[in-house]
């Protein structure tokens, strides 16, 4: 037997479909003869008929026992094997079927005609993916439909009846061959379409992946040195006076700017890499909303622009959805709108519906009275990259991503974002989204910092980078920390087998060991700081890379570029797990930032 080549396998698994169809064939002809011309032949020609088809049919399925369901006999043996039992369709059935003049007389003619033309066209049907097959069926077919004028003659048919089946049998075998040959054709052209379509689809896969990790790197090494310009702003503006407070600031808010141009392009790859997720967890919907108006009522009042909040009081306070996702479309809406009213009012309308499902359809209308747009301005509104007027990049900044990111995330959470506006009067967003009623008193979500007395806590700061390693630095300043600090994953596993600290705050990505084996090391091994938490610092914030840094053996995790709040959050979250621990500090205290 020969060794198993895969393009034979293929062939074989086509033998057995092919099979499969023709049985399927036959058992539907073999019950047309039996309901309708029972009557012409009689029942017990009838039911002898088909108890001899069915003895038959089951001699032919034990036969193809050792291809199902899984092939037993594979190889080149297979393959002619299961090409002789093919054989075995048209010698069974048109065996059958020429029996029918012996027992009808020449009545019986016509209809074995009809039944054999039936074969041919099922062969023709069926066995367009292979030759083989196709000649394995249509000639022992043929040689009935050749046979069948010298039956006719046999049976007392008339010369015209003889040469009329002769010619017929003959225009249905030439017939047949051109029929199969344009089949064969269309699937072996279908066959070819599939692949260049699979070749296609892999190819964009694979322009995506790439896409997908150079925006990863790109992201990590940007991400370096706007934390560390937001972490010197920050401490710049804590120390200084006057107006060098005030360039502190400025430098502070244009690293907040390119924060936010990096967080909508990373956004925008993980939608076209279908790696965006929304989570649905309970909180308060009113405080959500409170804070963004918060949050924008220092630009409104700047611009003289009254910022509303309308049907606050009919929406209920909890809800189960993504707040994250929530506050991010938020924000991107009403930056737009303060953005381009430059008098009158920005107007946010709250409504929600119950729906027949028992969840709820949260509405939120953002009007405002700028400067509006035209039907053509509106078409191009969510497109990433467009911007409503080739002006606004350069009046107003941004790249055009805001509103098209917003949308899909709206869409993941079963809503959708509509637009209506008129020139010169305003517009209005129209935010739908789908939410979960949600009881009792949601968690609390927000930023913390920690106030550390007695007992100083001891950091270990780990990242190859030495901008970040002062950065962080930086930012704990306020904490009084004892804080060392490690440039690789080999100097810190040094550092932690002779020192012991109250957290670690670990770099991922680092060259010659990154901070997930850094962590499974230290895990693995029985020493001063096995159960120490580790909170891992990392660029990659997808719901993978979060993961992977679980498994590893992290506790937590903060994005970079680092937000003093959420690092502080983080750093009191694991610090108060650990009270009364051996490596605790002597008092750790959270209060609202």
């Amino acid at each position: 037997m020969d060794a198993v080549v895969p393009e034979r396998i293929n062939r074989l698994n086509d033998i057995l479909d092919i099979r499969r169809q023709q049985l399927l064939f036959r058992l539907f002809v073999a019950g047309v003869i039996i309901v309708f011309y029972s009557a012409s032949l009689g029942v017990e020609t009838t039911l002898a008929w088909a108890s001899a088809y069915g003895i038959l049919q089951i001699i032919e399925r034990s036969a193809f026992t050792p291809f199902e369901p899984k092939p037993k006999v594979t190889g080149r043996v297979g393959y002619y094997f299961a090409l002789a039992l093919i054989v075995l369709n048209p010698v069974v059935f048109c065996f059958l079927g020429v029996l029918w003049p012996f027992m009808s007389g020449s009545w019986g003619v016509a209809n074995g005609s009809l039944l054999l033309a039936g074969a041919m066209i099922n062969a023709v049907l069926t066995t367009k993916s292979s030759r083989a097959a196709f000649f394995a069926t249509i000639i022992p077919t043929a040689m009935f439909v050749f046979a069948l004028p010298f039956i006719a003659w046999k049976v007392g048919a008339d010369l015209q009846t003889t040469v009329g089946v002769a010619v017929g049998g003959l225009m249905l075998v030439f017939t047949s061959l051109r029929l199969w040959e344009s089949a064969h054709k269309a699937h072996i052209a279908e066959l070819s379409a599939r692949a260049e379509a699979e070749l296609r689809r892999a190819e964009a896969e694979s322009a995506v992946a790439a896409k997908s990790a150079f925006v990863a790197v790109v992201s990590h090494e940007l991400r370096t040195p706007i934390s560390a310009i937001l972490a010197g702003a920050a401490e710049l503006e804590r120390t200084l006076e006057g107006a060098a407070r005030g360039n502190a600031r400025l430098i502070a808010d244009a690293g907040a700017m390119m924060c936010t141009l990096l967080n909508d392009l990373l956004d925008l790859a993980k939608l076209d890499a279908g790696r965006m997720a929304v989570e649905t967890i309970p909180y308060d919907l009113r405080e959500v909303i409170a804070d963004q108006l918060r949050f924008w009522r220092a630009e409104a009042r700047k611009k003289g622009v009254r910022l509303r909040l309308q049907g606050a009081a009919r929406t209920p306070h909890y809800i189960a959805s993504d707040p994250t996702r929530l506050r991010q479309i938020l924000n991107n809406l009403l930056s737009n709108a303060l953005k381009f009213t430059k008098e009158g009012s920005v107007t946010v309308a709250l409504r929600c519906e119950a729906l027949p499902d028992g969840r709820l359809g949260l509405h939120i209308d953002i009007a405002d009275t700028g400067s509006g747009m035209n039907e053509e301005q509106m078409s191009r509104l969510f497109k990433p990259f467009d911007q409503a007027d080739a002006t606004i990049a350069r009046t107003h900044g941004g790249t055009g991503l805001g509103l098209a990111i917003s949308r899909e995330l709206a869409r993941m959470m079963g809503g959708d974002i509509l637009v209506s506006s008129i020139p010169d009067q305003g517009s209005c967003f129209s935010v739908t989204l789908i939410v979960d009623k949600a009881d009792g008193v949601a968690p609390v979500v927000g930023d913390a910092v920690i106030e550390g007395e007695g007992q100083a806590i001891s950091i270990l700061i780990v990242d190859d980078h030495e901008i970040n390693r002062r950065a962080i630095g930086l930012m704990l300043g306020p904490l009084s920390a004892e804080i060392a600090t490690a440039a690789s994953g080999g100097e810190a596993l040094m550092l932690m087998a002779q020192q012991t600290f109250d957290v670690v705050l670990m770099d991922v990505h680092m060259p010659d060991m990154s901070g997930h084996d850094v962590a499974r090391r230290l895990r693995a091994q029985d020493g001063l700081n096995r159960h120490t938490p580790i909170i891992a610092v990392t660029g990659g914030v997808s719901d993978e890379d979060v993961q992977a840094c679980i498994d590893a053996g992290m506790s937590d995790w903060v994005a970079k570029p680092i937000d003093a709040g959420k690092l502080y959050s983080a750093l009191a979250r694991q610090l108060n797990a650990d009270e009364g621990a051996d490596n605790a500090p002597a008092s750790v205290e959270v209060c609202a930032a």
